[in-house]
């Protein structure tokens, strides 16, 4: 199996959470509403802390 292979399947098989961190993340680095510059995700925002919210609930096993 070539590294290229693995990369895929490891992709369609994600952990939620990890999915649910990694579009928190990703928001915050381009956010100019403000989520870039505040030390709690809660304090970003909206968009923000509903991402942060999906990945509280998936990190707890509860997906939306």
């Amino acid at each position: 199996m070539a590294g290229g292979q693995v990369g895929a399947a490891a992709r369609r098989h994600e952990i939620p959470m990890l999915r649910a961190y990694q579009l928190w993340f990703e928001h915050t680095r381009k956010c100019d509403a403000g989520c870039r510059r505040v030390h709690n995700a809660q304090d970003g925002c909206e968009a923000g802390r509903e991402l942060w919210g999906a990945y509280r609930l998936a990190r707890i096993g509860r997906t939306t």
